[in-house]
């Protein structure tokens, strides 16, 4: 099949990729997308994805702009509160041990609240994330972590959104097409090196925008960048991500930047399948730990389960499963927890028990050894707890004392039957090394200069992210990012 030649070509078809394409389209460029997988896979991570939109905002007013169908009942009976530009730098700063690059954290917390308005213009919609980031106490929902705004229909319908404007606006795309090599000319990045129906064709273009994620579905990168045991974990999400994007820029002399031995990683149920299920998608997670008991093999806690609010220690905790003995855990709640558990602990695909007595439950908790398991809850039990109420919106400072890893909040005690548990085991998410970016999202060589040419988005800039990450950062990144290297990419076409 003949290709003509377009301005830019973009890698990828997620929501960074896409974002950058329309950007690109809307500055004048021509514009070709490659996707790795079937038309029916598109859409990378991002299709996976529970929706979660990290923006700054300073009240309901702003929310509007955004969720304009926001009802009356809603208005009175939810407190959305806010999240300043102050309380970003400061999540950013404090989870990231204030290792993320200033220059790219600056850009992605001011541009997040137009990069929102920008979305709903391309057809995005967004609701309020009152199932999963708020909770009814005394008869109002109070959201916590500054995550009140989500995207209507999470992944499937952000992927349908974008790809239907990208339609729209007549973007081409390429599936079942691998981008292998970036083609390069006296003047830079030339265009891109592609496998398609088992030839190589290559594509030429006068600028390249790579937005096809990191290498978390790469066993053998995830072992060698990440470490031992790291080959084991199940994916959360797409099985294309590769890390053949980074690897084409860094044969071509593109620098790295973040954190390659870090990833995002969350609770996952133990037998979920080895990739991401679309038809599941994110709800194979767990986040409710924070209102019980996490135990390993040995029956033992290992992490404080009430440090913060899941959307705080979910992205980092997923890896200390993988450091167990069997590289699983058990969450493990009573009946007065039970009810704040979300809707992905009631799938039909979930590994659980449940079990009238502790001593019952103790049998039944696979792996586990049960007098360790008992001697742990005795111990939690015992503990010394300060008079404070429990309150699951706030950090209700209901701690233990005296323990070897003492609870720092809502650490209620394992005493109302029916005691339930589930099995998790660690599932990745998306990797933090990357490329080194310039403010205008051009890719970096090892020089220090820009490659002409040549731009990425989403998942493959490194410097955001080490150690940790606050959940629905990810999707804003990668469409504040995208929008970025897409204008980028049109101006450089310009001349």
């Amino acid at each position: 099949m003949d290709i003509p030649e377009h301005d830019v070509i973009v890698v990828g078809a997620g929501n960074a990729a896409t974002c950058a394409a329309l950007s690109a389209r809307e500055n004048g460029a021509s514009v070709l997308m490659l996707e790795i997988s079937p038309e029916h896979w598109r859409g990378g991570n991002s299709a996976f994805t529970g929706g979660a939109w990290r923006i700054v905002y300073r009240g309901f007013d702003d929310l509007a702009r955004l969720i304009p169908d926001i009802s009356e009942h809603e208005l009175a009976n939810v407190d959305v509160g806010t999240y300043t530009a102050e309380q970003y730098y400061d999540d950013m700063g404090r989870l990231t041990e204030y290792r993320s690059d200033p220059d790219l954290t600056e850009i992605l917390i001011t541009r997040s609240f137009d990069a929102g308005l920008w979305m709903r213009e391309q057809g995005v919609r967004f609701q309020l994330g009152l199932g999963r980031q708020a909770f009814q106490v005394d008869g109002k929902f109070k959201f916590w972590g500054g995550l009140a705004c989500h995207i209507w229909g999470g992944g499937k319908e952000l992927i349908k959104a974008l790809g239907a404007r990208a339609t729209r606006e007549g973007i081409p795309v390429l599936y079942d097409t691998p981008a292998v090599a970036l083609l390069q000319g006296d003047h830079g990045v030339a265009g891109v090196r592609v496998r398609q129906h088992g030839r190589l064709v290559d594509l030429r273009a006068k600028a390249v925008v790579l937005a096809c994620g990191g290498f978390e579905a790469n066993a053998e990168m995830r072992a060698r960048y990440l470490g031992p045991g790291w080959d084991l974990a199940k994916v959360r999400g797409s099985r294309f991500n590769t890390g053949q994007g980074l690897r084409m820029a860094l044969d071509i002399g593109a620098a790295p930047a973040g954190h390659w031995s870090g990833a995002h990683a969350c609770a996952w149920d133990l037998n979920a399948p080895p990739v991401g299920d679309l038809d599941v998608g994110d709800r194979f997670q767990k986040h409710g730990y924070p209102y019980g008991i996490v135990v390993n093999a040995r029956g033992q806690r290992f992490l404080d389960e009430g440090l913060d609010f899941h959307s705080y220690t979910y992205a980092k905790y997923g890896g200390e499963i993988l450091k167990q003995p069997g590289m699983f855990a058990w969450q493990v709640f009573d009946q007065k927890a039970v009810h704040l558990l979300r809707d992905e602990y009631r799938i039909l695909r979930t590994t659980k028990e449940k079990a009238d007595t502790l001593e019952a439950l103790a049998e039944r908790l696979e792996g586990v050894d049960p007098k360790g398991f008992l001697d742990t809850v005795q111990a939690f039990n015992a503990a010394a707890r300060p008079d404070v109420p429990f309150n699951p919106n706030i950090h209700d400072g209901l701690r233990t004392s005296g323990l070897a890893l003492d609870k720092s909040n809502w650490a209620q005690r394992l005493d109302t039957p029916p005691y339930e548990a589930y099995a998790v085991t660690t599932g990745i998410t998306f990797t933090f090394g990357g490329l080194k970016i310039t403010n205008d999202a051009a890719v970096e060589g090892v020089t220090g200069t820009p490659i002409p040419g040549l731009f990425a988005a989403g998942e493959m800039v490194g410097g955001l992210f080490y150690h940790n990450y606050a959940s629905g950062t990810g999707l804003m990144a990668g469409a504040v990012f995208g929008r970025l290297a897409g204008r980028s990419a049109a101006a450089f076409v310009r001349g």
